[in-house]
């Protein structure tokens, strides 16, 4: 009960599941789009877009911490919930859109041609009959995000200064001070992380495994 009293346990996990929903839910729908776009349609700059994406999953984020933190104060988001889900969306973007695309992929053309030529335009089509052919490749890509942000450290010690707006990883982090390490309540902290997940897992465990081998098969 001292890790909900002393530590304000309650409020970390509802700010880490508040970021971690918003984030990921919000990078999702965003890379669907954007790997459908490039896995449908072909462009002169598609190559430099996929090799920017990749590129993005190469640089350590702290390269960019001194623009960003700037950027952040400058537009009133540093110690902010927003600016959280707003960097870890930004974040998740260009590997899930990767990772849809590859879905995309294996999707026919001809399932798009049938609607369109049965009255659906292009974005009726993507939503009434791709999305739920899609719907192991969205879950997993969803929990890619989810899994991501939840254990994110780096940005959300940098980031957040005050106690109330904590996500779970920065509170295990206060644990370790220069002198001491509270073994028990991060002990007992570092358990109670894990259910989320663990229980996201149990719920769509069959998602995931349809979507991570999705691509084993053509057509």
């Amino acid at each position: 009960m001292n890790l909900f009293s002393k530590a304000q346990f309650g409020t970390y996990m509802f700010n880490s599941l508040t970021v971690s929903l918003l984030g990921s839910i919000v990078a999702t729908l965003i890379a669907l789009l954007s790997g459908y776009t490039l896995s449908r349609f072909t462009f002169r700059s598609k190559g430099a877009v996929l090799i920017a994406f990749l590129v993005t999953q190469m640089i350590p984020m702290f390269i960019a911490l001194g623009p960003l933190y700037q950027m952040f104060t400058t537009l009133g988001l540093i110690d902010t919930r927003a600016g959280l889900v707003l960097i870890y969306i930004a974040m998740t973007i260009p590997f899930s859109s990767i990772m849809l695309r590859g879905f995309f992929d294996n999707v026919p053309d001809s399932l798009e041609e049938a609607a369109m030529v049965d009255g659906l335009n292009r974005f009726s089509a993507l939503w009434r009959i791709i999305v739920p052919v899609m719907l192991p490749g969205i879950t997993a890509t969803f929990i890619f995000n989810f899994v991501n942000i939840w254990n994110e450290l780096f940005l959300s010690v940098t980031l957040i200064n005050s106690d109330s707006k904590r996500t779970i990883p920065t509170a295990l982090n206060s644990f370790i001070s220069s002198f001491n390490i509270e073994w028990g309540p991060m002990s007992a902290a570092a358990v109670l992380t894990i259910f989320p997940t663990m229980i996201l897992f149990s719920f769509a465990s069959r998602w995931i495994v349809a979507g991570l081998t999705q691509g084993a098969t053509k057509g």
